[in-house]
C-alpha cells in the first residue's frame, strides 16, 4: 500500500528548542552590527523592539491555527481554506521557492566559514559534503531532524546566554580589560538616534530578515506528537526568546561598542571578525574569541540549512496533499518522509548554488526573488488568522472551546499586517526615490512572481475570496490530512 502521510514523532522538547533557537542565526550574530552602526543603538533597539512585537503577534496567531488544526502546509493550508485557494496556491509555493534558495545562500556560506579554518579547501566542494550530510539527517526520519535541530539549537542558546552574562558584568565594570564605559556610548556623539527615522526604518529590515525562521514551529506542527500541548508551550517561549535573546542583546552591544566603530560596518555572514560578538568577547579577554563565534556561526547556518530542508520539503508535500503540485511529491517513504519533495528541494537548491560559480547575475537575482517571501508569509499569517477567528465566531463556536487563544485579537494580526507591508516597501526605497526601474524589478520581483502564480491559479481554477459564511470550519477542524 502506497504511503502519503508523514509521522507525528516531534517530541516536545524539539518543538521548544526549534521555537527557542528557530531564528537565532547570522542575524543576530552578524548583522546586528551594522544595524547599530546604521541608526544608532536607540535607533537598532526601537527598530528590533518593534519587529519582536510584530513577531511575537504573528506566532501568537500562528499558535492559535496550528493547534486547532496542525498540519505540515501550516499557512498555505489556512490561506487556501480561510482566504482564498488562490492565495494558498501562490504563498506555497513561494515559501518553497524562498527556502530552496535559500538553502543555497546557507550552503554557500557554510563553506566561507569553514574556510576560515582550511582555507585551501575547495568552496564547492566543502557546500556539496554538507548538502549531503544534511540531506541524509532529513532522508532517515523526522525525528532525526529534530534531533540535530534541537542539539545545533542549544549551542547557539548557550553562546547567546553565555554573551548576555558577559556583557552585563562588562557594563557594571567586573569584566574587561578596557576602560569602564557603562552606558556612555549611548549618548556617544550623535546616538542613541543616527540618521532619524529613514535610518531606523531602514533596520526595520534587517531586524525582520534577523527574525526570519520563526514561522518554521507552524510546519513542524503536522508532525507533532502533542500539537495541543507541545506548540502552546513553544509559542509562549517565543516572548522570552524576543525580550532575552534580541532585545537585551542589541541593548548590551550598544551599551559595549560605540555606533562609529568601523567593525559593525560589515555585514558578511562569513567574516567573523565583525561580529558584535566576537568584538565584546574580545574585549573581556576570552582566548580564541573569533574562532570560537566562528564555531557558533557555523553551527547557526548549519541549522539555518537542515531547517530550509524540512520546511520546504514539508510545504510541497502538503502542496501536493492539497491537488496544488504533482502528486508524485506526496509520496513518503515508511518513515513518513517526504522523498521526491525532499529531493527536488536540494536539486533546486544545488542549482542554484552551482549558478554562483558561473557568474553572480542569476544568481543575485534568484536571491533577490526570495528575498520578500518570508514577509509575505508573515501577511499571509496574520490574514489567515484574522479572518479564521471571523469565521470561527461567525459559525457561532466559543472561543473558550480553542487550547490555544491569540491575545489582544484583532489589534496582534491588524498590527502585524501593517508592519509587514512597511517592511516590504522599505526594502528599497532609495531605488523608489530615484525611480531607478531596473533595480525596482529585482528587488520586489518577489511580489511579481507570487501575482503570477495567484493569477495562474485564479484564472485556471476560477477562485473566488471566500465570504465567511463559506468557510467550513467545523469541516477544517475534523477534516484534513493530520
Amino acid at each position: 500500500m502506497e504511503n502519503n502521510d508523514v509521522n507525528r514523532s516531534l517530541k516536545t522538547r524539539h518543538l521548544s528548542m526549534i521555537a527557542l533557537g528557530g531564528s537565532i542565526g547570522t542575524g543576530l550574530f552578524v548583522a546586528s552590527g551594522s544595524s547599530i552602526s546604521t541608526a544608532g543603538p536607540g535607533g537598532a533597539l526601537i527598530a528590533y523592539v518593534a519587529i519582536g512585537i510584530m513577531v511575537y503577534f504573528l506566532m501568537t496567531s500562528l499558535g492559535e491555527m496550528a493547534t486547532y488544526m496542525p498540519v505540515s502546509g501550516s499557512f498555505a493550508t489556512y490561506a487556501t481554506k480561510f482566504i482564498d485557494p488562490a492565495f494558498g496556491f501562490a504563498l506555497g509555493w513561494n515559501y518553497w521557492f524562498n527556502w530552496a534558495i535559500t538553502l543555497a545562500v546557507d550552503l554557500s556560506t557554510i563553506s566561507i566559514v569553514v574556510k576560515y579554518w582550511f582555507p585551501s579547501w575547495t568552496s564547492w566542494k566543502i557546500s556539496l559534503t554538507f548538502m549531503i550530510v544534511l540531506l541524509v539527517i532529513n532522508f532517515i526520519s523526522v525525528s532525526s531532524f529534530g534531533e540535530t535541530e534541537y542539539w545545533l539549537s542549544s549551542v547557539k542558546v548557550t553562546a547567546v546566554i553565555i554573551f548576555l552574562i558577559v556583557g552585563v558584568l562588562s557594563i557594571l565594570g567586573i569584566l574587561g580589560n578596557e576602560n569602564f564605559v557603562g552606558l556612555t556610548n549611548y549618548t556617544y556623539k550623535k546616538a542613541p538616534f543616527v540618521g532619524g527615522v529613514p535610518a531606523i526604518l531602514s533596520v526595520f529590515v534587517v531586524a525582520g530578515f534577523s527574525f526570519q525562521g520563526t514561522e518554521l514551529i507552524g510546519i513542524t506542527a503536522g508532525e507533532s506528537a502533542t500539537p495541543e500541548k507541545s506548540i502552546p508551550k513553544a509559542i509562549k517561549q517565543v516572548f522570552w526568546r524576543i525580550l532575552l535573546f534580541y532585545i537585551l542583546s542589541i541593548a548590551i552591544i550598544g551599551a559595549l561598542i560605540p555606533y562609529t566603530s568601523p567593525n559593525l560596518l560589515g555585514s558578511d555572514a562569513g567574516d567573523i571578525a565583525i561580529s558584535p560578538f566576537t568584538i565584546v568577547f574580545k574585549k573581556v579577554g576570552i582566548p580564541l574569541a573569533a574562532g570560537v563565534m566562528n564555531a557558533v556561526i557555523l553551527t547557526s547556518v548549519i541549522s539555518a540549512a537542515n531547517s530550509g530542508l524540512y520546511a520546504a520539503s514539508r510545504m510541497l508535500w502538503s502542496m501536493s496533499k492539497n491537488n496544488m503540485a504533482p502528486k508524485v511529491f506526496e509520496k513518503t517513504n515508511g518513515r513518513g518522509v517526504p522523498v521526491f519533495s525532499l529531493l527536488l528541494t536540494a536539486l533546486v537548491g544545488g542549482a542554484a548554488l552551482f549558478t554562483s560559480l558561473y557568474g553572480d547575475s542569476f544568481y543575485e537575482l534568484l536571491v533577490a526573488a526570495s528575498g520578500l517571501t518570508g514577509f509575505i508569509a508573515w501577511i499571509g499569517i496574520a490574514f489567515s488568522h484574522y479572518r479564521f477567528r471571523k469565521a470561527y465566531l461567525f459559525k457561532g463556536y466559543s472561543l473558550d472551546d480553542l487550547k490555544y487563544k491569540a491575545k489582544w485579537f484583532p489589534f496582534g494580526p491588524i498590527l502585524a499586517i501593517i508592519l509587514g507591508i512597511i517592511i516590504i516597501i522599505g526594502q528599497d526605497v532609495r531605488s523608489m526615490v530615484d525611480f531607478n526601474i531596473g533595480r525596482l524589478l529585482i528587488s520586489y520581483s518577489g511580489l511579481i512572481i507570487l501575482f503570477m502564480c495567484w493569477a495562474y491559479y485564479k484564472i485556471k481554477h476560477k477562485t473566488k475570496f471566500l465570504k465567511l459564511e463559506d468557510i467550513d470550519v467545523e469541516a477544517t477542524k475534523n477534516g484534513g490530512h493530520y
